[in-house]
């Protein structure tokens, strides 16, 4: 048996599944962490699977905070839904504790794991394959903030510090301009004009915020589709999954960065820029979709400045990527050179176009005020 092997044996051995382990098998297309599904056999029933998860030590450098976050947003969730006459075991993620009941197991290697129950007759799917499965994500990512509306949001740990501080990702792009420590900013300058111009653009939310027209709010900070588990027959969305990143922020950035990954039909590096194109009648969809989930709970301020969460999601996203290609493409992978001048490219096109139709996602917004 390998090392590796053997910290997986230990992990199952430091959970209590209620039944004895037939296998483990790794599971998922997830990135971060190390994702194994596992199968039991109980005596009186068919087999039941759960999630163990190794969390990476790389990404979450505090596994104590990230996981308080986690439980307490999913035990307010469960008693929202329970109240409401909903299926808590299938509507939200429930932590299964060690047997030491703590939040999480060590193995003697300090690797960190967790256990969930595995949501049963749910799919994940990794990409918009149409409107109706675009929506039916938003309308999911509504109810999660309807459910959390009143979750003291300032009690959440900041997991990744300045996740979404537009103007900190502004910060550290002009320091590796000033740096250029490997002459690539000749090779980018419409690209570097391109944030300068819209250095102002980088405070809107935030000044919003200090102003107090947009309430902090639990927020996932990762709202793909394939973070929605969906009925496998319905295709409606059922429980919100990946918490990883839940932290205090704003709304319009939940909602931006959905806006971001689906209302385009691109890849994500696309070299040919006349195939990257924000689809207003996407973002038309979902923003009814997400404000139908969120039953009412935004307030008119939030709904004005959702165009302003898709634009400073993608503006930000295209900084992240810029700022990386100066820097040597540190932090996100690339599989051939010039592939995160090429990211960044596609999301000022998408930043482009969302200026270009402006008037009309805030009259998509707008519409839906009290």
């Amino acid at each position: 048996m390998s090392a590796a092997e053997e910290r997986i044996q230990e992990a199952l051995a430091g959970f209590d599944f209620g039944a004895p382990v037939v296998g483990a098998l790794r599971y998922g297309q997830g990135h971060i962490n190390d994702t194994f599904v596992v199968h039991t056999q109980p005596e009186d029933r068919c087999c039941r699977r759960f999630i163990l998860q190794r969390m990476s030590a790389a990404a979450f450098k505090h596994p104590d905070e990230l996981m308080e976050n986690i439980i307490g947003v999913t035990e307010y969730l469960g008693r929202e839904i329970e109240k409401h006459g909903g299926d808590r075991d299938r509507e939200a993620m429930r932590v299964l504790r060690p047997r030491s009941g703590e939040p999480f197991f060590t193995d003697g290697g300090g690797g960190v794991w967790r256990v969930y129950p595995f949501v049963e007759h749910t799919i994940c799917c990794q990409s918009a394959e149409s409107a109706e499965l675009f929506a039916a994500s938003g309308r999911a990512f509504g109810r999660f903030q309807r459910l959390l509306g009143d979750y003291p949001a300032e009690t959440l740990h900041e997991t990744i510090p300045n996740f979404h501080n537009t103007e900190d990702r502004l910060a550290k792009f002009k320091a590796a301009l000033a740096a250029d420590s490997l002459g690539r900013a000749k090779d980018c300058g419409p690209e570097i004009q391109f944030v300068l111009d819209r250095e102002a653009d980088c405070s809107v939310a935030l000044n919003a915020m200090r102003e107090g027209k947009l309430p902090l709010r639990v927020t996932h900070n990762d709202t793909k589709l394939n973070n929605v588990l969906m009925d496998e027959e319905t295709r409606e969305g059922v429980c919100i999954i990946d918490l990883d990143t839940v932290m205090p922020g704003l709304v319009i950035y939940d909602f931006g960065d959905s806006i971001r990954f689906g209302a385009n039909h691109s890849a994500e590096d696309e070299k040919d820029l006349s195939k990257v194109n924000l689809d207003v009648d996407l973002f038309s969809v979902y923003t009814a979709a997400f404000l139908e989930g969120a039953g009412g709970s935004l307030t008119n301020e939030e709904i004005e400045y959702l165009p302003w969460g898709a634009k400073l999601m993608t503006l930000e996203c295209g900084i992240r990527f810029l700022t990386d290609h100066i820097d040597g493409d540190h932090y996100f992978h690339i599989s051939r050179e010039g592939q995160n001048l090429d990211r960044c490219r596609t999301q000022f096109k998408l930043v482009a176009d969302m200026e270009a139709r402006w008037a009309e996602l805030e009259a998509i917004a707008k519409q839906y005020r009290k």
